[in-house]
């Protein structure tokens, strides 16, 4: 009798099924995994070694913002040393081809009992993280910032109406440097920074203020928000400039009180929740051709405009 095909393991027909009990392998697994987050793929160490890198970078960073600040190159050297620029140090190459520049400066360091040390190009190097030094750097200490209550005490102590100036997100030192000069150059009393995201007191501040800077105190809070809030609770009136401004500034009505006008960024202009907490946002009356002003020649006009009203 001849064998039969179907007999055994070639039954032809539907074969039994699992009846559901495998319905678990059968679902799938979901996205594949991005390479760096798998940890036994080549691309996840390279993503570790990125973030241990920019953590190490920023570190580094707030350590140079918390540490002294160096002014490098004959031109910045002797621009700071002119502009009286706080300096504990000034290091000079031992091989420098002296010029105008150097011996000007020199002097002007002699004259100030600032320290002259002599240092190798390498030692300069360092010191400047790698700038153009051309032999010569200027070692400036870090700032010592007062509190917002200092300037209203300052006030005070001179029996005149505060007047401050508080900078929302203003992130270029020679804008800062600028507003503490027309600060000063206006009968105001300071100046409030926020801590973080934004531009501080460094060399570049110092010279922009062209020596207003040792007249006008700068403060710097944590929390900008808290700190108007804690001026208001002081009957200090705050007033935000902003091109879409409730006022215009010719009509601002609290010019002889006690006064902080606030300056935003110079992109953005000011926050949203800065500009909530001002009691009044005020604008800058400007050609239709124009589109804005920056943020330091802001401060100025307003500055200006409150002098003027206060004047008996």
């Amino acid at each position: 009798m001849a064998s039969n095909p179907r007999s055994g393991g070639s039954k032809k027909g539907p074969t039994k099924g699992s009846g559901g009990k495998n319905k678990r392998g059968l679902r799938g697994k979901g996205p594949t995994p991005k390479a760096e987050d798998r940890v036994y793929h080549k691309a996840y160490k390279a993503a570790q070694q990125r973030k241990s890198s920019n953590a190490s970078a920023q570190a580094k960073r707030k350590k140079k913002e918390l540490g002294p600040n160096m002014v490098a190159g004959r031109n910045s050297v002797l621009e700071a040393l002119r502009e009286g620029v706080p300096a504990t140090a000034m290091y000079v190459s031992g091989r420098i081809d002296s010029d105008d520049r150097v011996r000007e400066s020199i002097t002007l360091a002699t004259q100030r009992g600032i320290s002259m040390l002599e240092a190798s190009k390498p030692d300069l190097d360092r010191l400047t993280d790698d700038a153009i030094h051309q032999g010569i750097a200027l070692q400036v200490p870090p700032y010592d910032y007062a509190d917002p209550f200092d300037l209203l005490e300052y006030a005070a102590d001179r029996a005149e109406t505060p007047l401050l100036v508080a900078l929302d997100g203003i992130t270029d030192p020679r804008n800062l440097g600028a507003i503490v000069r027309s600060t000063a150059a206006f009968g105001g009393h300071g100046v409030i920074i926020p801590e973080r995201r934004a531009a501080s007191m460094t060399a570049a501040a110092w010279k922009t203020s062209a020596g207003a800077a040792s007249r006008i105190r700068v403060a710097q809070v944590v929390n900008l928000a808290r700190a108007i809030d804690e001026l208001k609770k002081q009957n200090v009136f705050v007033v935000g400039l902003d091109m879409d401004g409730d006022v215009d500034l010719p009509e601002l009505t609290f010019t002889r009180d006690p006064l902080c006008i606030v300056v935003g960024s110079e992109g953005k202009g000011l926050s949203r929740l800065i500009s909530e907490k001002c009691d009044q946002i005020v604008s800058i009356p400007i050609a239709a051709a124009t589109e804005s002003l920056n943020a330091g020649i802001a401060a100025a006009v307003s500055l200006y405009e409150v002098a003027r009203a206060r004047r008996p």
